[in-house]
Formats: C-alpha cells, sequence, structure tokens
C-alpha cells in the first residue's frame, strides 16, 4: 500500500484525481503505475510488475524505480509491506 508520496502533484492526483499538474499523455500510464503500487505487498509482488522497474543504486540505494517515459521514473522505497517517499522524477 502507498503510505506517502513526496511529490505535490502526483499525490494531488492520486488523492483527489487532479492531474493537471502532470503530462497529459502520462496521466493514463501514471494512474496504471499507482494502483499497482497500491497493491503492493511485498518484494516479489514489485518485481512481478514486469520490464521497467528496477532498484537503484548510490544516493538512491533504497529506491526502486519505474519507467514512465523516455525521461520520466516514478520512484519508491519499498518497506514492512509499504510503499514510501513515491516521487516522479526527470532522469536527464
Amino acid at each position: 500500500m502507498i503510505a506517502t508520496i513526496s511529490n505535490k502533484n502526483l499525490r494531488t492526483y492520486f488523492e483527489e484525481g487532479n492531474g493537471a499538474k502532470l503530462p497529459h499523455e502520462q496521466l493514463s500510464k501514471i494512474s496504471r503505475i499507482l494502483s499497482a503500487l497500491d497493491a503492493v505487498s511485498s518484494e516479489n509482488d514489485i518485481k512481478a510488475l514486469g520490464s521497467g522497474i528496477h532498484k537503484l543504486s548510490g544516493g538512491l540505494k533504497e529506491f526502486w524505480s519505474i519507467k514512465v517515459s523516455a525521461n520520466y521514473r516514478i520512484i519508491f522505497r519499498f518497506e514492512d509491506g509499504d510503499i514510501f517517499d513515491v516521487d516522479y522524477v526527470d532522469y536527464h
């Protein structure tokens, strides 16, 4: 289950359905990703989400990343069965 969302625009979309401040062409995929993350309860569930998801390294080694588009990712931490610090970032 998603416990915390760091990105204000992502949080507004998840909680209120208002995606006005997110790229319109990505809303469908963002919605699918957030729904899938909200259903996660184990690391195996995360891995089962398929390609485009991987564990990060370096300063973000506690985070996972899911590809939204060529430049954008949703990153998050997984701890004790819940999803924390969900963020929407531009990698490039």
